[in-house]
């Protein structure tokens, strides 16, 4: 446990991030909010909040229900998922290193102070200042970077383009309410169709497929939503049924930068 790296989110990026440390041997603690709103699903052990586990590729991720029962998961599987967002149990574990994989574009309480090594990915963190390294998230040439000063690139809000098409890959929430969920995540979808309603106050509003393509991504059915916020993600390639299943590149790249941060931080640490 002298190794134990806590990753504090468990969505889909995050979840790269969380396999490739435990495949390299470290023991990892995933700490997650009460009610994640991961888009795929299928691949972010953030899953487990709701299910009790969640296996990504080979990888299982189990649930613990206390701080002790996640110290046994830990002994005994080396990988543990935590509802706790406020990350309490830092103290109580005194890890190696934290992790802030929440991508929530701003800091959300990470500090360096949490562990011998913090790394965040993306923007909202200063390397050198709220954490040690930050990792750069944007897509592009320097994907995966590790900045030892400063800040990654800040948000666009433009989703990476595939096969031609960017904005209109990702649907956002009509209006406030409740998803209530007509398509799952691997189903073709077809341009104008409705894949999903936000039942409101005033009746059920359609959420409507931008593009025709592959459902890669859906929040959970009975999720309560805002309007814009982002519920779908559709992949225009059909053939890349697999990819729902698997861990993206992007997702594998950031996962590499977080690697080569730990590793580089302990041996100047001598830990």
């Amino acid at each position: 446990m002298n190794n134990l790296i806590l990753v504090r989110g468990g969505g889909d990026l995050a979840t790269g991030t969380i396999y490739k440390l435990r495949r390299c041997g470290f023991p990892v603690l995933v700490l997650e909010a009460a009610m994640p709103s991961a888009i795929r699903r299928n691949v972010a052990f953030s899953e487990a909040v709701y299910e009790g586990s969640q296996t990504v590729e080979d990888m299982t991720c189990r649930r613990a229900g206390n701080r002790d029962e996640a110290g046994r998961l830990l002994r005994q599987e080396g990988l543990a998922l935590l509802v706790d967002p406020a990350g309490e149990a830092i103290q109580t574990f005194h890890p190696m290193a934290v992790v802030d994989a929440i991508l929530a574009k701003r800091n959300l309480g990470t500090r360096r102070s949490m562990a011998p090594i913090t790394v965040a990915l993306g923007p909202g963190f200063t390397a050198g200042q709220d954490v040690d390294a930050v990792i750069e998230t944007q897509r592009g040439h320097n994907l995966g970077r590790v900045l030892w000063q400063g800040c990654a690139a800040p948000n666009t809000g433009v989703p990476g383009i595939i096969a031609g098409y960017g904005r209109e890959r990702v649907i956002h929430s009509p209006a406030a309410g409740v998803l209530r969920n007509l398509h799952k995540i691997t189903d073709t979808v077809h341009k104008g169709e409705a894949i999903a309603l936000v039942e409101t106050e005033n009746g059920h509003v359609p959420v409507y497929a931008t593009l025709d393509g592959l459902l890669r991504g859906l929040i959970r059915d009975g999720y309560p939503v805002t309007a814009g916020f982002k519920i779908a993600d559709i992949d225009p390639r059909r053939g890349e049924y697999q990819n729902c299943f698997t861990i993206s590149d992007k997702a594998r790249c950031i996962a590499g930068g977080v690697v080569e941060a730990v590793l580089q931080r302990k041996g100047e640490l001598g830990l």
